[in-house]
């Protein structure tokens, strides 16, 4: 009997982690996951987070890995009741990849929020509500955000296909995320904060990447437009 309840216990751990192994050998978006959450709790140690905000950071990253195997084994299901096409398998797919999204947008922005702490999250107020001379941190966005959309229905244009919403030679989503990752720097002046926006406007763009919407050569496009923006609104503009 003792045997027998031995490997009860056994038997449902090396399951669960079997299917752990699977997913991180298997799926290359819970691998990219993963790194980005070895880096951002790197640097909560280099910043000597306390013990309840690595804590908090450490279950908010708990929820982006457990996130990201549901959706491969959604994806596993979906594929397995209808191997061909169908709009709702698709939209069953999307809305996994959603929630795989969000629950990343949020890990990372509770990381930096953890790793700014309170005293540059405070400067960090000041600096968006402050009366400086010259065109306002809010203008600013404005316009760059005006350009890059500009920019990117011309490439839209340019190119061989997709639309304006979706696809096309230069990806929109890519270029706003590292649009605003930029004027993240500007605006922090920190470069441990600067590194999570900029992780953030990757994951953006590597998730257009998995959805198979953009190429490489189209999300770098989009990158390259928002940070050239960032860097001319920002960097040139008088202050």
């Amino acid at each position: 009997m003792s045997v027998s309840r031995k490997r009860d216990l056994v038997g449902p751990f090396r399951v669960a982690l079997g299917g752990l192994v699977y997913t991180f050998k298997t799926q290359r978006h819970m691998r990219f996951h993963l790194y980005v959450v070895l880096i951002v709790v790197m640097l909560g140690i280099l910043v000597n987070l306390q013990l309840r905000e690595m804590l908090v950071l450490l279950f908010t990253i708990s929820l982006v890995l457990v996130a990201e195997m549901f959706n491969s084994a959604i994806e596993a299901t979906v594929d397995l009741v209808s191997p061909n096409y169908n709009p709702m398998a698709k939209f069953a797919k999307d809305i996994a990849a959603g929630a795989v999204l969000i629950t990343t947008i949020i890990a990372l922005a509770v990381g930096g929020l953890l790793i700014l702490g309170d005293n540059r999250w405070e400067q960090l107020k000041i600096n968006l509500t402050s009366e400086a001379p010259g065109l306002p941190f809010v203008g600013r966005m404005v316009l760059g955000g005006i350009v890059v959309f500009t920019v990117v229905v011309i490439g839209k244009g340019l190119g061989q296909r997709g639309r304006v919403l979706q696809g096309g030679l230069v990806s929109g989503h890519s270029a706003f995320a590292f649009l605003l990752a930029t004027s993240a720097m500007f605006l922090t002046e920190n470069a441990l904060a600067t590194g999570i926006a900029f992780l953030l406007a990757a994951l953006v763009a590597q998730s257009r990447w998995e959805a198979k919407i953009h190429t490489v050569v189209e999300l770098c496009l989009g990158a390259a437009v928002g940070v050239i923006t960032g860097l001319l609104i920002f960097g040139l503009l008088p202050k």
